[in-house]
């Protein structure tokens, strides 16, 4: 049977302004947060231009943002198959220290250590993956199990030490610069850009939102559900493998006690905020973005308003939370309930 192409469009046209909304709130929370350092933190938005980069508080905040950002895309096509992975720290860690060893012992040429670390990811991933898809443990008791072990293998790997090194090359993963902007920044443009388009171009997108809607029915309707949940546990792995390796880059060493620590907490917050519910189904990777940023700069203004680190969690907590009710339909409908004329 054809399909009407004005039909076909007009459905195009709705998912676009649907997904559009979803975007608005934490779009709307980064902007007030950003109003507010313009009116009450002198600087803030000072940028210039040294030796064809672009330095500044604005700077800092993307760079900085780009590795949780990068974890958070990740963590996004996770949640919408309904799971979650809390082992994404971990992984950075063990990532980060197969690439600082490697470069260390001289042990291969420098693009086989970027590919051995992400190959380090990827692992970790389809072990994630295998877990939940395969023995059908639950995601947050399966990766619960690397995220124990994780940094145990990460220190197997290093042997207990923290592993320090100044070759220039991994040094320009973080300390690099494209178009004036941290390599870093590029980076997390890049992945955006590859995992939207391949799941907005083609049919991955559709079928991690009907696998998180509903398994079982996506089973029956002839999917490989299992394997678009290992997919997704995989790509989650990579970009906390690349994550990892930013770490490393940015500190010129391989900590497997406190690289990526807490990090797989912050990426939940940003994809929560960036309006993907934890339940499944349809996810936004830009909105994913927007909710990293908004935590980075959230945790950047603390700090220039020498809010100490040890208190820090608690207005950052009172913030997140609230943008988080405001993004509620429910908290959304009685808002608006209470606007109407009697």
């Amino acid at each position: 049977m054809a399909t009407d192409p004005r039909a076909e469009r007009s459905g195009r046209g709705r998912a676009l302004l649907a997904g559009a909304a979803h975007l608005i709130w934490p779009a709307l929370a980064l902007a007030l947060l950003l109003a507010f350092n313009a009116a009450f933190t002198p600087g803030f938005f000072h940028v210039e231009i040294r030796d064809g980069r672009l330095y500044g508080t604005l700077v800092d905040i993307l760079n900085h943002g780009s590795r949780l950002g990068i974890v958070a895309l990740g963590m996004t096509l996770v949640i919408a198959t309904s799971g979650v992975d809390l082992s994404v720290g971990a992984v950075m860690a063990i990532a980060g220290a197969v690439a600082a060893t490697m470069v260390v012992r001289d042990a291969a040429s420098f693009p086989a250590v970027l590919a051995g670390a992400l190959a380090t990811g990827l692992a970790a991933g389809l072990w994630n993956g295998w877990l939940v898809s395969r023995l059908r443990i639950q995601p947050i008791v399966a990766t619960l199990v690397l995220m124990v072990a994780g940094r145990g293998i990460a220190q197997l790997v290093t042997d207990g030490l923290i592993i320090t090194t100044n070759d220039p090359r991994l040094a320009f993963i973080a300390g690099g610069s494209l178009l004036g902007l941290p390599l870093p920044v590029t980076l997390a443009a890049a992945a955006l850009a590859l995992l939207a388009l391949a799941t907005r171009k083609s049919s991955l997108g559709l079928f991690l939102e009907a696998v998180g809607d509903n398994e079982t029915a996506s089973r029956y309707a002839g999917l490989d559900a299992r394997g678009v949940v290992l997919l997704a546990y995989a790509v989650a792995g990579v970009c906390a493998a690349l994550a990892g390796l930013i770490e490393v880059s940015y500190i010129r060493a391989a900590d497997a006690n406190n690289a990526g620590l807490f990090v797989e907490l912050d990426a939940i917050l940003a994809v929560v905020i960036g309006g993907t519910a934890l339940t499944g189904g349809r996810f936004y990777l830009v909105g994913s973005l927007l909710g990293a940023l908004f935590i980075q700069t959230l945790t950047k203004t603390m700090y220039m308003k020498d809010v100490s680190a040890d208190v820090a969690s608690i207005p950052k907590a009172i913030v997140v939370i609230l943008v988080c009710l405001l993004q509620s339909p429910v908290v959304r409908g009685r808002i608006a309930a209470r606007r109407r004329p009697p």
